[in-house]
């Protein structure tokens, strides 16, 4: 299992490098090692920033929880809208954004002429390929191979509660407020299903994060399992999923359904971008796909 985990790491990193690396080198003269200038524009990105003992000089605006050491930093604007004028007036080496904002961000970087990295964090693999990536960049070899390592030790004793067992087939929703869509192995969530050992009924969806499909064709699939994740205003989703299972006739006949087998997961522990929560979110997934341990 361990020499299996090291080998998806690594292919998982070639996969990656797109996702990590510099844009618009030719705006700083030296290469950033010991202690570079970042910003970091979403939480995730924080979080890997504290776990590797980065200096920041700016964060994102956001509700979630940062790291005690960059509470007090300049904010930068949301995620997915950052406030260029004040990017540049911090004067980074590097802003540190997720590689789903690339096509819309990295033009808006170059605008204001600073250079970018951006990190994969679609799946617990991508995370810890770009924190590779990061530590080999910016000389933190040492805090990221002992990242590595305590990601190899979980995944190698997590696994061992379900070996032998069958993989049950798994149908994932994401609703938004009034809809829903499928996720696939592609997506965040769709990656900690298959991680905890789930197969999931669209698979990797072409590497597409979602999928449109109607009911018909989800019946058809019949999974085993049916999980219900929420993008945003996750009590508004419940509810319009709660409504939608029961008013919708076709649901019932879902054998998922027929055997209780639908879950709604935890928007805090189950949303957009890898973290490092990742080892309760799996917990919690193991017990519902293999009943408990």
């Amino acid at each position: 299992m361990k020499k299996f985990l090291s080998l998806l790491l690594a292919l998982t990193m070639l996969l990656c490098l797109s996702a990590c690396v510099d844009q618009h080198p030719e705006e700083k003269s030296e290469p950033v090692n010991e202690n570079p200038r970042l910003i970091a524009t979403s939480p995730a990105i924080a979080q890997i920033c504290a776990k590797l003992n980065l200096d920041l000089v700016g964060v994102c605006q956001t509700s979630s929880t940062l790291p005690q050491q960059y509470q007090d930093l300049e904010t930068v604007g949301m995620p997915m809208n950052p406030d260029l004028e004040k990017l540049k007036s911090l004067n980074p080496d590097y802003i540190l954004s997720p590689s789903t904002l690339q096509n819309d961000l990295q033009p808006k970087y170059a605008g204001i002429g600073e250079a970018a990295l951006f990190l994969n964090l679609k799946s617990v693999d991508g995370m810890y390929a770009s924190i590779k990536a990061l530590g080999d960049k910016f000389n933190r070899q040492a805090e990221a191979e002992a990242l590595l390592s305590e990601f190899d030790a979980f995944m190698t004793e997590f696994k061992k509660a379900t070996e032998g067992k069958e993989n049950p087939t798994v149908l994932v929703l994401m609703g938004l407020p009034g809809s829903y869509i499928v996720a696939t192995e592609s997506s965040y969530v769709g990656s900690l299903v298959a991680l905890a050992g789930g197969i999931n009924v669209y698979g990797d969806g072409g590497g597409e994060e979602f999928l449109t499909a109607n009911t018909e064709d989800m019946k058809l699939k019949e999974p085993d399992i049916i999980l219900r994740a929420a993008h945003a205003m996750p009590d508004e989703v419940k509810d319009m999923f709660n409504k939608e299972f029961s008013e919708n006739d076709i649901w019932k006949h879902f054998k998922a359904v027929e055997n209780g087998r639908v879950y709604d997961l935890d928007p805090a522990l189950f949303n957009m971008s890898a973290n490092f929560s990742y080892p309760e979110a799996l917990s919690v997934l193991q017990e519902m796909l293999y009943g408990q341990q």
